[in-house]
């Protein structure tokens, strides 16, 4: 009887972890496939009496206001987060964003309904924007409440795994399809990506409906620790913490989104490198990226989460010129090991600790809300409108180097932010988390 006893404990966080992951899985497809759309068929679609940059920077526009409404979307689903369950709020948002998703795919263009086309457009990526403003938090504090106390690195890498896994199944879709004759790929090939996610979502809302309540949340419920407004409480407990985490996670976004959006756009548009060789290469990256985030996480259970973050975060920067220096070649391999370098070994490091890092700074009945928040105001300020920003760059410039500047900026910034986010460093820091309880 112990030993079964011992299995179902053991195997339960697991379960979580992987039911989190494939969760995530599914919504970052979503909201990726955008972004790739946006870089190869949208401007051609919705902006076609632009001219090829001005289509691109509106096209990268409605890709930047689906971020508008996730601030709003983390408040929500924070809110009720913490109030009624994680648990039926990662359940509605994973049907929220499939259902975007799929009108997308049967939007017609501007050819066939004019201005309405664009402006449908973007209202459904609003829609979507909200929609995944309520996920990261909700499959975060899954995981990591469900984990033991030594291993939450480990464990609360597996939803933010979701986004390089994410990435890869929508490369490999566009792949697919841009294989079809240009005609056939913008007239219908481009909209098998976003149909396949009605399937994906089916998949993952069976999983989500087979795991259990967030047991530090079934704990607050029990002993009535639950607050009236969670937004209030977090600001006015843990105002700088918010945006610290916001400025944290800042470098980690721009540079995920630049790589999987502006990227590819610019292989194909700058350094005449055609689309397939590109997104192959994002694929590689983000596979590299799934196999490292697991382990970068649980590394941080032995040397510290701040320390991994910050490791991360160096490396982003230092390897952004090297990286551009590749891209620029021209050549597949040199985009492939360029973009390796940024997302596929740069980012693990932060990306695989960001979960546990984040939901560590908030006690368990504002933790939704509190995480939430923090890292929605940072999509907002730096993913939003990164691959615009870029693109104007470059377009003022006529260099990459501007783009390598704005994008150390962003760098920097995070450097500084995770450096005064509360708490130690390297084994120490890891022993006091062994420690407490997000109990």
């Amino acid at each position: 009887m112990s030993t079964q006893i011992t299995q179902r404990r053991t195997a339960g966080p697991f379960k979580v972890a992987v039911a989190s992951f494939i969760g995530t899985t599914v919504e970052y497809y979503d909201f990726f496939i955008y972004g790739t759309a946006a870089a190869l068929v949208f401007p051609h679609l919705f902006f076609p009496s632009a001219t090829p940059l001005m289509g691109t920077l509106l096209s990268f526009a409605t890709f930047g206001v689906g971020f508008l409404a996730r601030p709003l979307g983390g408040v929500i689903f924070g809110h009720f987060g913490d109030r009624v369950g994680r648990k039926r709020m990662l359940v509605i948002s994973l049907v929220g964003m499939g259902l975007s998703t799929m009108l997308m795919g049967l939007l017609p263009g501007y050819a066939q309904i004019g201005i309405a086309a664009p402006i449908l457009l973007t209202l459904l990526r609003l829609f979507q924007g909200f929609m995944v403003g309520g996920e990261w938090g909700g499959a975060t504090l899954m995981a990591v409440e469900h984990a033991p106390a030594g291993k939450r690195g480990f464990y609360g890498a597996f939803p933010q795994t979701g986004a390089p896994a994410g990435t890869a199944l929508a490369t490999v879709a566009f792949l697919a399809v841009s294989q079809l004759p240009m005609e056939s790929f913008l007239g219908w090939g481009w909209r098998i990506p976003f149909l396949v996610s009605a399937v994906l979502v089916v998949v993952g809302l069976v999983i989500r409906l087979s795991i259990d309540e967030s047991p530090a949340f079934a704990k607050a419920r029990n002993q009535n620790d639950l607050v009236k407004v969670p937004l209030k409480e977090a600001f006015k407990r843990h105002p700088k913490e918010i945006f610290l985490i916001a400025g944290t996670y800042l470098s980690q976004g721009v540079y995920a989104y630049m790589t999987m959006s502006y990227l590819v756009n610019y292989a194909s548009s700058e350094v005449d490198l055609d689309k397939s060789s590109a997104l192959i290469g994002v694929f590689v990256a983000a596979i590299i990226a799934v196999v490292l985030y697991p382990i970068c996480g649980a590394l941080s259970d032995t040397y510290g989460r701040k320390t991994m973050y910050l490791i991360g975060a160096v490396a982003m920067g230092v390897f952004t010129w090297p990286a551009f220096l590749l891209i620029d070649t021209g050549t597949s391999w040199g985009f492939a090991l360029g973009v390796i370098l940024l997302f596929g070994i740069g980012m693990p490091p932060a990306a695989g600790v960001t979960g546990s890092l984040f939901s560590m700074v908030f006690s368990r009945e504002i933790r939704y809300t509190g995480a939430s928040v923090g890292y929605t105001i940072s999509q907002l300020a730096g993913p939003a409108f990164a691959p615009m920003i870029a693109t104007a760059l470059f377009a003022s410039f006529g260099t990459s180097n501007a783009v390598v500047a704005y994008m150390l900026i962003i760098s920097a910034i995070s450097i500084v932010s995770v450096s005064l986010l509360p708490g130690g460093w390297g084994r120490a820091e890891a022993r006091h988390n062994l420690e407490s309880s997000l109990q």
